[in-house]
């Protein structure tokens, strides 16, 4: 499941890459949250030995057991939920993606 889980890490990280690189801010942002997604699974994986099977899960545990990764998802969850309707803008989108690397760099997840 780790490596699993590092492996789709990887591949997120790089897809958001590109689709920013090509300045849609909208579905890198996108990318981005499930990049987060992944990384905080993977972050609660190493720490209790089983990841979260919803978003619900996901905020539950954090909130339980890692309150700044939480305060953080909480933050910016409601942006995750307006790509579904709006235009994201760059600086929006650099945000999360500035966020997103923060935590894989604090936790030194490897991608």
């Amino acid at each position: 499941m780790e490596n699993e889980l590092l492996d789709i890490i990887k591949n997120l990280k790089n897809s958001a890459e590109i689709v920013y690189k090509t300045g849609d801010y909208t579905s890198a942002t996108v990318l981005y949250f499930k990049l987060l997604f992944v990384v905080l699974d993977y972050i609660i994986f190493k720490e209790k030995g089983k990841a979260p099977k919803d978003h619900s899960e996901r905020f539950r545990i954090l909130q339980a057991n890692f309150p700044s990764l939480y305060l953080i998802l909480d933050k910016y969850y409601p942006i995750y939920r307006d790509t579904y309707s709006l235009t994201i803008n760059k600086e929006t989108c650099n945000e999360v993606k500035e966020n997103v690397n923060s935590i894989i760099k604090k936790y030194k997840i490897n991608v």
